[in-house]
Parts: C-alpha cells; structure tokens; sequence
C-alpha cells in the first residue's frame, strides 16, 4: 500500500488516474467515459457517462459476494429497549420490498421523496429504498418545526414524505405528525403522497387518500430490482442547518459520492469489511447519511444505528454498553457527547464496567475537540483519539490523522493533515488572494476541483452555488472556517471565521481562549464570544459549564479563568468576563450556537434556528449576560 504522502500527492497531480484507481471498488453496470469534467469550473463532474446504483453497490453485491449472512445494520435503542440485527440478505430485501411499495405509489427515478425520521431501522430502509428506485432522498431531521419543513417541502418539491408517527427523547415523546400536517398546510407544494411508520409510542391520525401505513405499503409489494442511475445524478439533497429563507440544498451525486465513501472507510477510519463500525450521530445530518448509511454498507462493513444519548439513557455509560454489546472496532462522534459523558462521570469510573478489548479507535468530528477533551478521552479508553475535520457540504473528511495508512503523532488541536484530493490552502482573509505564512491564521480554502463525493452544486441553486463557496476566492472553496497550517504541514482549524475577533487590532481565535478554559479542572464544557466594545472593537466573554459535583464558589472559579487565559495567552487578549451557566445552547446536532450567543449580549435581533435543541437555554444564558453586565446601555 502507498505511504500517505505518496497517495495525497498523486491525488493533487494525478486526480484522473488516483480516482479511477479508487473507483474499481465499485461495482459499475456502465464504466465511465472520463474520470473527472472539469470544463465548466466550478461545476466538476466526477465518472461522466457511467453508471451505477447505490443501493447496489449497499447491499445486493455483497449479498452476491458472500456476505449474505453478516450483520449489515445492528440497531440499538436504549430509550425503546430493543435491540435488532439486520444481515444483508434481510436488510435487501426488507429494502427491496419498501422500496416495491413507493414504486406503487408511483415513486421512480428523479421524484424526491422527503424522510423525515426518528432514529429507526426504518430510517435507513426508507433511504436506501430511495436510491433503488433512482429517487432522490431528502432526510429532514426529525422533529424539525414545520415551517422550517415547510420550506424543504416547498425547495425540493417532493412527490411523497416519508415520516414517523413520533420520536423518543429521554423522558419525552416528540410527535412528528402534527408537525408534518402544519408544514403540508404551510407549504404550497403539497405532496401526493405520505407513508406513515406508526410507533407504538404515538399512533397517528391518518388523512384519507394521501396517507398510507408504512406496514401496508412494505408488506403489499413484491421486490424490486435497482434502476441505473448516472453517476452526475443527484443521491440526495442535504439541507443545510441554521438557514434563513430560502435553505440551502446541498446535492450529492451517485458516482463520486460511492467511490470517496468506500475509500475512506479503510484510509481514514481504517475499518476492514467485516468490522462493526459506529457512527452515535443521526440520519438526519451529514455524518448520519455518509457514516450510519452509505460508507459503512458500501463497504461490507456492520454498521450501528443508536436511537439514544451518550448520557441519560440510562446514564453516562451507556455508549460503552453498545462498544461491548456489538464488539465495535471504530466510534465516531461529536466532542460535545464527551464533555456530557465527561461532565456527568468526571474520573471515567463506569468505563471499567464494559469490555472494550474489541476497541482500537475514537474519531471525533463536527465541532472543535479541544485538547482537554481529546487527552480525557485518551486516559479513560485507552485508545487513540483522532479530531478529523469536514463539513455537510464535503461529505466526507477534509482533514484527517488517516489511520488507514497508520496513525500519525497527534498535535493536539489539529485533525493532522488535508486528505487525499483535499489540495488544502490558508488565504488571507484582506485580499482574498495571498497565501498565509506557517502559522498564521487566515480563511482556510480548497484549491479546486473539489474531490469526488463534495458537492457539485446546490439543489437548483448554481447562482448560491457560486455565490456562497466560490466567489470570495476565485478558484478555490471556501469553507468558512478560519485556521493555520504549521511548519509541520498541520491543519488547525480554529474557529468559523466570524468567530475571529478583533481586539484592538489584534486578530484572536475564540477557539484558542477556549482551548484554556477547557483545561480548568472544574469545567466540563466552554464557549467564548466576542461582544462589541466601543473602545477596543470587541472583548471576549466565557461561558463555563462545570462538571458535576463541583462545590466551589462560581465567583472563584471565574477568577481562576480570567488569570489562565491572561497567562496563556496574554493580556492582548482583554479576557475579563466568564460567566458560570448549568448548559450552553446548541443545535441538535451538538453544535454551539455562539452567534446567537452573541447577539443577546449585542442587544441585537436574531431568530431562534429551528435546529436549537431547548429554546429555553437562551433565556438562561441572557440572565447569566446581564449579572456581568451585558447587553451594555
């Protein structure tokens, strides 16, 4: 096998010939005609003139290949108690047969079809049966208010939606249908059809003529073969959180997204066919679609599908329950499940409870893994412990420690280096243009093309297209996140750009200041923001989560936190505001909603996203803001 350096140079020089290579892992009913179409940049076409099927390449091949009788999907629910298992000859043909129903319905190659989905089998059956039939999925979390369903309705036009009656939180149920009836109503569209999977939890009323019982509609069809697709064409359409307006549909296609998935199963995450590979994230973000569903299954791999929480359900063990129950190689996460497990069991004490001999590596992904995080992770498994970078738009990791090739020493806040196809730049944020110096930050962009498996366009939307990645630096993607490469070759990505501030001139990631409050004892999870000063632009504010059991007076703690950043960073940094609050506000997905963290402290508008996860956390975090202060009069 090629060193890392070898592959990451002959993806950049050589991409035709890197990716051709690569794309004899799938299985093609029409080889393609050129490798990569870059005629009309920014607009790549990877694999032009082939074909394939998706849910092929998922599930009937390795059917066909002797894998018929291995675990292809294991979910695991600790909020319903049960626990099902899936071998690929099941799960083809409970997909086969779904996929008979829509086909009835009328579904076929091009209709969109919405899922909107609790944490289910079904979930991913609903999706593959999609791209079976040549369908273009379009996964909206679920739960997700109906206005903000009612736009996807209205953007992806969708024949039919497919839903949930309900999902399950710890200690509540959230029923989907009410909310799904509001957005139909909302909508202008109005599709043809719905297919209800009804829980037992939550039975939903059913509307004549346009609803049908997913039981009537799996189990009324023989199965059905797939439909080749063109590798240009669409798998599915990913609307993009924290949107205003109109959202933004980031579009996946069939061909490049099938050979960048299978490829990085083995050289990032470095999972065999055969391994039981868990990805704790849901189907309705980007890692739920690239590493619940497709890259595992493309793969050969078992894949886990969790309906739970890394605390809570029942308590801060439970994700090492499922690595012992299923024997799972690989997880991969977001940081912020750490800090709760972290938080709620501080030394680690219920990790010794589970045999996770079975075990070899942590991935985490989808926000900043400050180094505090990282080094617990490290002493309490054991294991390696790899921050790697991407984005709902990429797909699939940016930058990565590719353990695949063998894992590189860790620098603790860097995802380590670009991945092959990734031609990885730092631009200066002033002019657009030149290229930063090691170590100093700037706007991290990708020298295109795009790799395979990054999206080509935006659903119907090339001008957002353009305007929202490629016209701030001509020829490159821009990511939006700011960072640094070191001298090393060491990517850091340290905040979103808008989260650089700007303190009397100097130019300080909030990330960094971050960083040091992580490393308290006391504290479990952080986020800092820059709030408007009329002397020196903006001055950073700390918000602190404390881990549990903490006696210590807030007040005293907040000190300690003021002198840490003072001496870790400087005096430049004008760190003299933390505020102690019992949870910070995020989105479902785990991400902190810093921004609207921001604007409380500004006094300025913001509209509550649709992806926050208890809206009543922002009222918690305006009380903490005005015992210090803010907004200011």
């Amino acid at each position: 096998m090629p060193t890392y350096e070898e592959d990451y140079a002959r993806s950049l020089s050589d991409p035709e010939g890197f990716w051709g290579q690569a794309a004899e892992e799938i299985s093609w009913s029409r080889k393609w005609d050129r490798v990569l179409n870059n005629d009309n940049a920014p607009f790549t076409r990877w694999f032009e003139g082939a074909e394939l099927n998706t849910c092929y390449n998922c599930l009937d091949r390795h059917v066909e290949n002797g894998r018929a009788d291995q675990y292809a999907l294991i979910y695991d629910s600790p909020v319903t108690g049960q626990v099902k298992k899936f071998t690929y000859a099941e799960l083809t043909e409970l997909v086969a047969r779904f996929a008979g129903g829509l086909a009835k319905l009328g579904i076929s190659k091009g209709d969109r079809v919405i899922i909107y989905m609790p944490m289910v089998p079904e979930a991913a059956i609903a999706m593959l049966a999609c791209a079976r039939l040549g369908a273009i999925h379009s996964v909206v979390f679920g739960g997700f208010a109906a206005s903000e369903l009612a736009t996807r309705i209205d953007d992806a036009k969708p024949v039919a939606i497919i839903a949930g009656s309900c999902g399950l939180e710890p200690g509540r149920i959230v029923e989907y249908k009410p909310l799904l009836d509001k957005a139909i109503e909302l909508a202008t569209h109005k599709p043809k059809n719905c297919v209800i999977l009804q829980r037992e939890q939550a039975k939903a009323a059913l509307v004549g003529g346009r609803d049908h019982d997913w039981q009537e509609v799996a189990s009324s069809s023989d199965p059905v073969g797939c439909v080749n697709v063109a590798a240009t064409d669409p798998l599915y359409v990913l609307y993009t959180s924290g949107t205003t307006g109109v959202p933004k549909g980031v579009v996946r296609d069939n061909g490049g997204h099938a050979v960048a998935l299978k490829w990085s199963m083995k050289h990032v995450y470095d999972v065999d066919p055969g391994d039981v590979f868990w990805a704790a994230s849901d189907v309705g973000w980007v890692v739920g679609h690239s590493y619940i569903v497709y890259a595992p299954l493309l793969h050969g791999a078992t894949t886990i599908l969790f309906e739970g929480k890394p605390v809570g359900t029942p308590d801060a063990g439970t994700f090492w329950r499922v690595i012992q129950d299923h024997n799972v190689s690989v997880l991969f996460t977001a940081p912020t499940a750490f800090r709760a497990i972290k938080q709620q069991d501080p030394r680690g004490e219920l990790v010794g409870n589970y045999d996770l001999s079975h075990f070899k590596t942590l991935f985490l992904a989808g926000e900043r893994a400050d180094p505090d995080t990282i080094v617990w992770a490290q002493d309490t498994l054991k294991v390696p412990v790899l921050d790697h970078w991407w984005q709902t738009e990429t797909g699939w990791p940016m930058g990565a420690n590719c353990a695949g090739y063998g894992i590189k020493p860790v620098k603790l806040g860097s995802p380590t280096h670009a991945v092959a196809g990734y031609d990885i730049r730092i631009i200066d944020e002033a002019d657009g243009a030149t290229e930063m110096p090691a170590g100093e930050i700037g706007s991290i962009a990708v020298k295109l093309p795009l790799p395979p498996g990054a999206l080509p366009t935006l659903w119907q939307n090339d001008e957002g297209f353009l305007k929202s990645y490629m016209s701030d630096i001509p020829g490159y993607y821009k990511t939006g996140d700011a960072g640094f490469i070191d001298e090393d070759g060491y990517l850091f990505i340290m905040a979103r750009t808008d989260d650089i501030i700007n303190v009397a001139g100097h130019r300080l990631s909030t990330g960094g200041m971050e960083e040091v409050l992580a490393g308290h004892p006391d504290v479990a999870e952080c986020a800092v923001i820059g709030v408007s000063d009329k002397l020196k632009g903006q001055l950073p504010v700390g918000f602190v989560v404390l881990n549990a059991g903490v006696s210590r007076s807030d007040a005293d703690i907040c000190k300690e936190l003021v002198q840490l950043v003072r001496e870790k960073i400087g005096p430049v940094a004008a760190f003299k505001e933390a505020a102690v609050v019992k949870r910070l506000p995020k989105t479902r997905s785990g991400k902190i909603l810093r921004g609207i963290m921001r604007k409380i402290a500004d006094n300025e508008p913001y509209r509550e996203p649709a992806t926050i996860d208890d809206p009543a956390i922002l009222g918690e975090i305006t009380e903490a803001l005005s015992t210090i202060g803010y907004p200011k009069s």
